[in-house]
């Protein structure tokens, strides 16, 4: 179970409101790894199941928030991993045709040292949790750096901040059957991620990402509430990059399956899993050459005039290939 689950949990509860007339559907969280070395890529965020209705436009903004502390080394490689990241996307998709939908995501990125540490730390030493070298780490430090055979190909010790790189997307629906009691609904989506952020302070990774995957989601509306769940998989072709550009990969392949519960109209509690494989290659240290695996809990409010609020907390199920914990926020609209 994630050890930050009762944080996001409550929460919700605390500003859960009174009951609206339908039940709001069980959707994905629109968050993927937030690792440094990892979301410099093109992982597409977006993976709901239903294109935007023809004529109208869905916008959202989110903001994740990642504390990272790992650190490893072997008689060729070191790592070290230690800092916050913050980052801000905006996000808008406008329907067409009746079963498309395109639109951009521009994301805002920022580095420092941050203010989690000792939170962490706290956390982990009230329930007992392995601390793994963070408690005796500086507090509030931005370190990033990886060595290889001698030499440093990774260097960050400075805050930054600044535009990332924005994406282009597009989505088509192939089914989808809804009545008063379920709705089923299949979707194809694409990106294109631009080399516009500045790869030298980690806010892209200098290489064109492109990216096509399948997403699909059942939703059922019974008298327990709604019970939703949903998954995509797909895969990601990206050119040479400047990040480790002689260990970076040029195909990944990712995904997210995950379940939810609406108790009330206004209220919905889910899980998700994210996945994706390596994206680099020629290390044996996990942080670089392990696939990745993350859980994100929590779940979903709907405010009044028709806003969705998301609010998840992540963690590494996959040690090391994820940051230890990030935040997650995200409000979006039909208009």
């Amino acid at each position: 179970m994630n050890r930050m689950l009762p944080l996001s949990l409550l929460l919700l509860l605390a500003m859960a409101g009174p009951a609206a007339a339908e039940d709001m559907e069980i959707t994905p969280f629109r968050t993927v790894n937030q690792s440094p070395l990892v979301q410099i890529f093109g992982l597409p965020p977006q993976s709901e199941a239903t294109v935007a209705p023809s004529g109208k436009t869905v916008v959202s903004l989110v903001q994740d928030v990642a504390s990272d502390y790992t650190v490893s080394s072997t008689s060729r490689e070191q790592i070290h991993l230690d800092g916050e990241s913050y980052r801000w996307t905006l996000a808008a998709r406008y329907g067409f045709g009746g079963r498309f939908d395109a639109g951009f995501e521009i994301p805002y990125v920022l580095y420092g040292g941050g203010f989690l540490d000792s939170f962490i730390v706290e956390w982990h030493k009230f329930f007992g949790l392995p601390q793994g070298g963070r408690d005796s780490a500086p507090k509030g430090r931005l370190h990033f750096s990886y060595t290889k055979d001698g030499v440093q190909k990774l260097k960050m010790d400075h805050a930054d901040s600044g535009l990332g790189d924005i994406s282009l997307t597009g989505g088509m629906q192939l089914y989808e059957a809804r009545d008063g009691e379920s709705h089923d609904s299949l979707a194809l989506r694409a990106s294109l991620k631009l080399p516009s952020g500045d790869s030298n302070s980690l806010r892209g990774s200098g290489s064109t990402d492109a990216t096509l995957a399948l997403c699909g989601s059942m939703n059922n509306f019974t008298e327990w509430g709604a019970l939703g769940v949903f998954g995509s998989l797909g895969g990601m072709a990206m050119s040479d990059g400047d990040v480790l550009r002689d260990q970076q990969q040029h195909l990944v392949g990712f995904g997210t399956v995950g379940l939810g519960w609406g108790p009330w109209s206004r209220v919905s509690f889910k899980f998700q899993l994210n996945a994706h494989t390596a994206f680099y290659r020629g290390s044996t240290l996990d942080e670089l050459s392990k696939p990745s695996l993350m859980l994100v809990s929590g779940g979903a409010i709907k405010l009044p005039g028709d806003y969705r609020l998301d609010i998840g907390v992540s963690e590494d199920v996959a040690v090391a290939t994820a940051p230890d914990v990030a935040f997650h926020l995200g409000v979006s609209k039909q208009f």
